[in-house]
């Protein structure tokens, strides 16, 4: 598969980092973005590589040449005017005769292209997005998919969106069939969005794989920061899904909100105010951060899976505006006891995801490569505590007192994750 870096910008947000190159050639830890991008796909197989450039385009091009010495074969597409994020494609398209992986040249990644890959080939979509969480979804276009991972709306920034909504954000790395540049677009500036995918959406040809995997973009000077503390850190390479991943899971009710019974109306949900900044720790550290609760409100008939996932939206809005965010979210919809008013029976089973059954926890470890022995489960009652232990993890209970064991205690989760991390 080839790859198609998009080099061409003039990179003004960041030019106060080194405005003597090109954004791409800005250096982390001693070698250019751009280097750390091309070293990062060849390790992943990807050898044949097209780098549109534009703005500064010799200092790129006598840094790279050909190549081969950095064990891949590079060929460049020279934008004499800019033409938007997509143009160059229509004027290379006879060099991408098969599916190929279009990326920027200002983001640092680390993933499993394996899996992405192999994603994109059962759906046979014209093309899929990588999608992860990000700590600003309040400023980003947000991609709303259904259970199919089929892309169903497109939000851009400038539309308008809905009050509360899943913290699901475009990384940057897509893989496309050339049969989406066979589209007919009048204009020679083309938008890769705007105009060529976002129209996809609703047409069960653009796919959304999401993924906690590292990808970020370092195109502000505080992005830029962040990402090379993270490299300091060696947080990077560990968040591939190759390598076994470390968790804090979260209860919901009483851990992360404010314990009100049964929440069955979204305007109960009220985050913890210590809460935003425990969760953003977790962000910072190599832990994912990964929600399971019980909700037995699906199988009393109380609230319908729509109305809880507006629920869980409202909670990812509300961390997203403190550049907070989970990584994943498992609910259990069950409850064993049959026989009341409007309960709704595929519900009423016995199953192996209500807590303290670690059912959820064990999915949560096969979606994501998680060492449950190296993890942690943190909640305010017994049952989290014994979906902890039956997992295998580590435990942390928010309370004062406890007549069962646990690995640590705290009045909050933010006092436990201050004593993990």
């Amino acid at each position: 598969m080839k790859a198609v870096i998009n080099a061409g910008g003039k990179g003004t947000r960041i030019a106060s980092i080194n405005n003597s190159v090109p954004k791409p050639m800005i250096c982390i830890q001693g070698k250019p973005v751009l280097e750390h991008i091309i070293h990062n796909l060849s390790d992943n197989g990807f050898k044949d590589i097209i780098i549109t450039v534009s703005h500064m385009a010799d200092v790129i091009v006598n840094h790279f040449g050909d190549g081969s010495d950095f064990g891949v074969r590079i060929s460049y597409f020279y934008e004499k005017e800019q033409l938007g994020t997509a143009g160059a494609l229509f004027k290379i398209k006879e060099q991408l005769t098969e599916d190929f992986l279009l990326l920027n040249s200002d983001i640092i990644f680390d993933v499993d292209f394996d899996r992405f890959i192999n994603f994109h080939k059962r759906k046979k979509g014209l093309a899929t997005l990588f999608t992860h969480p990000n700590s600003h979804p309040y400023d980003s276009s947000l991609i709303i998919s259904d259970d199919s991972n089929s892309v169903v709306t497109w939000l851009a920034k400038e539309d308008q969106r809905p009050p509360y909504y899943k913290n699901r954000v475009n990384a940057g790395l897509h893989i496309i069939s050339p049969s989406l540049l066979e589209r007919k677009i009048d204009s020679e500036k083309i938008d890769l969005d705007r105009q060529l995918l976002k129209p996809l959406a609703s047409s069960n040809l653009l796919y959304s794989y999401d993924s906690p995997e590292y990808v970020k973009d370092m195109g502000t000077p505080e992005r830029f920061y962040s990402v090379k503390k993270d490299f300091e850190d060696g947080i990077i390479f560990k968040k591939n899904l190759k390598r076994k991943q470390k968790a804090i899971f979260l209860d919901r009710d009483g851990t992360v909100n404010e314990h009100v019974g049964f929440l069955k109306n979204i305007d109960q949900l009220r985050l913890f105010s210590d809460v935003p900044d425990a969760i953003k720790k977790i962000n910072s550290s190599e832990y994912l951060t990964i929600i399971v609760t019980n909700q037995p409100v699906i199988a009393r008939g109380e609230v319908t899976i729509e109305e809880l996932n507006n629920i869980h939206n409202k909670m990812e809005t509300l961390l997203g505006y403190s550049g907070a965010y989970i990584d994943g979210l498992y609910y259990c919809p069950h409850h064993p006891d049959k026989g009341f008013e409007g309960e709704r029976k595929e519900y009423k089973i016995e199953c192996n995801c209500r807590k303290p059954k670690p059912g959820m926890l064990l999915k949560a470890a096969d979606e994501y490569n998680i060492d449950l022995s190296d993890s942690w489960m943190i909640g305010d009652s017994k049952n989290d505590i014994l979906c902890g232990k039956n997992a295998g993890c580590k435990t942390g209970y928010i309370g004062k007192e406890a007549d069962f064991d646990c690995t640590l205690k705290g009045e909050s989760l933010k006092a436990i994750i201050d004593k993990i991390l």
